[in-house]
C-alpha cells in the first residue's frame, strides 16, 4: 500500500513538468498526455525497482524515447473535424513563444529531445545524456546542431561565441 501511496505522490508532483516536457518534444497535447500516460504505466509496472532519486530520469528517459519513436512512425495522426477551432488571442510574447515552439517542431526528433532537457528542463550535458543514454559529446552536438537550427528557423543573428543573443548560456 505505501508503494502506491508514494507512488500517487511522486506522479501528483511532478506530472504536470513532465506533460510540459512531453510538449515540447512532440507539440502536440493530446500526444504529448498520451507519452505522459504510457510513461506513468511504465514507471509504475517497475515501481519496485526504480531508485527514488531516479525517478524523475526514468520518466524523462521513457517520455524521450517515446517521443522520438513518435517522430519516426511513417504516419502522423490527424485529428479530423468538422468546425475549426476557436482563435486565440495572440499577444507579442505569445507570438513569440509559439514561434519558438514552431520551430522547435521542425528540428528533428533527438535534438529536439536533447533541447528540451537542456534548456527548458535545466539539465546539465552529463545529467541530459544519462537520461538519453548517449554520450555527453553527443549531447553538445546534437545540442549546438539543434540550436543552429533553431537560429536558421527564428532569423535570430548569433553573437560571436555562437549564443542567442539574451541567451545565458
Amino acid at each position: 500500500m505505501t508503494d502506491r501511496w508514494e507512488f500517487s505522490q511522486v506522479v501528483r508532483e511532478r506530472v504536470v513538468v513532465w506533460r510540459r516536457e512531453a510538449f515540447l518534444m512532440c507539440g502536440d497535447w493530446s500526444l504529448a498526455e498520451d507519452l505522459v500516460q504510457t510513461a506513468l504505466l511504465r514507471l509504475y509496472t517497475r515501481w519496485h525497482r526504480i531508485d527514488p532519486a531516479g525517478v524523475d530520469g526514468y520518466t524523462r528517459r521513457v517520455i524521450s524515447r517515446l517521443a522520438i519513436d513518435e517522430a519516426r512512425r511513417p504516419y502522423r495522426r490527424a485529428e479530423l473535424r468538422d468546425a475549426l477551432p476557436e482563435t486565440p488571442v495572440v499577444t507579442a510574447e505569445s507570438a513569440a513563444a509559439l514561434d519558438v515552439r514552431a520551430a522547435l517542431q521542425q528540428v528533428p526528433p533527438k535534438q529536439r529531445a536533447v533541447l528540451v532537457l537542456r534548456f527548458f528542463s535545466d539539465l546539465t550535458n552529463a545529467e541530459a545524456a544519462k537520461v538519453l543514454r548517449i554520450s555527453e559529446g553527443t549531447v553538445k552536438s546534437q545540442a549546438a546542431r539543434g540550436l543552429a537550427t533553431l537560429r536558421r528557423l527564428l532569423h535570430e543573428p548569433a553573437d560571436v561565441t555562437g549564443h542567442i543573443k539574451g541567451s545565458d548560456r
